[in-house]
């Protein structure tokens, strides 16, 4: 189970300032990691969607959109994913009807609902597994700062409002690498919601496409309706404030650890409270999958899309790395 980031990482302060020094040593670490490894290059496209930061930032939503959108080119994606929070080690396809988040972790089962999706700890050995099964690119949920495989387009993703906290490394702050150099390496950032944080541009900086999240269609009842919330996600305040931005009434928030496995004696609680308030409680479907099986008739996830507010440029850069062609067959994704 991943805590949620301290508050201290949100701005710059005394501590930060006294733990700076682990923070170039940890970054350190990683250019040497990457300096000395060998990528293993796939012959077929390799997409990654990662961040700077430790917790959410919107990574998986925007790997599942761009899933949807290469089998509308006629692509046949395959995702690949860590597992994080789940016991294999891979590489091993996931089956929803036979994984649970334990096994493979909560991310992979939202992954699995889009197209094929593989869980590997060894993402080159993931590739390889995925592309013998027919995949003809692949999409990375996580994994910028891995050596281990050759990307050919880099998504990073950024919320607009949190950024890159108080600038710092772990564990001064929330970066995984220091911010200047990880933005060099990307080929495109997200800005993800409201706000625009603030960066240095490097030389020949990526072009910066902007999205948020969404309803998906047939979720309009949500507006204006009574709820008790809770979220178990990197920032779960994130979850909160998309709730007030719909509309509704939130008449209690309950935040958990990240990744946090869900016990019938914890959400009893939410359910009482639920139904003393007349309100009817949600989470996020990344929640979703971690609650216990006789609670889920009584908690509804809130289904989320991506929505880009240039699409032609995202679309562009697909064409570049992934050439629109005839169709390889059947793009039906996996459900």
């Amino acid at each position: 189970m991943r805590r949620s980031p301290p508050e201290f990482w949100e701005r710059p302060g005394a501590l930060p300032t006294l733990l700076a020094p682990l923070g170039w040593a940890y970054g350190a670490l990683g250019r040497l990691r990457r300096a000395a490894a060998t990528p293993w290059r796939a012959p077929v496209p390799v997409l990654c969607v990662g961040n700077l930061v430790v917790g959410g930032a919107g990574k998986t939503p925007v790997a599942m959109d761009l899933a949807q959108r290469l089998l509308a080119r006629g692509e046949r994606p395959h995702l690949l994913s860590r597992g994080y929070g789940g016991a294999l080690a891979g590489p091993i396809q996931v089956d929803q009807a036979r994984h649970g988040y334990r096994e493979v972790g909560d991310e992979a089962l939202l992954l699995a609902r889009v197209a094929p999706t593989w869980i590997a700890r060894d993402r080159a050995a993931g590739a390889k597994a995925a592309i013998a099964a027919g995949a003809t690119v692949l999409v990375l949920d996580d994994g910028f700062q891995n050596p281990s495989l050759v990307q050919d387009l880099k998504f990073l993703v950024v919320d607009g409002l949190y950024g890159f906290g108080n600038g710092h490394v772990m564990p001064a702050g929330p970066l995984r690498e220091p911010a200047a150099p990880g933005l060099a390496r990307a080929d495109a950032v997200v800005v993800m919601g409201e706000g625009e944080p603030r960066f240095a541009a490097p030389p020949g900086a990526p072009p910066v496409l902007h999205a948020h999240l969404v309803l998906r269609e047939g979720a309009s009842a949500l507006r204006g309706a009574c709820v008790v919330a809770f979220a178990g996600i990197g920032r779960p305040q994130k979850f909160f404030e998309f709730l007030d931005r719909l509309g509704t009434s939130v008449v209690a928030r309950h935040a958990f650890a990240d990744h946090q496995p869900y016990s019938a004696a914890a959400l009893e609680p939410i359910l009482a409270e639920a139904a003393r308030a007349g309100a009817q409680v949600l989470t996020t479907e990344k929640d979703a999958v971690r609650i216990p099986a006789e609670l889920r008739d009584r908690i509804a996830p809130v289904p989320v899309a991506v929505r880009w507010d240039d699409s032609a440029m995202l679309d562009a850069l697909l064409e570049k790395h992934v050439p629109r062609q005839v169709a390889h067959g059947d793009p039906t994704p996996a459900r």
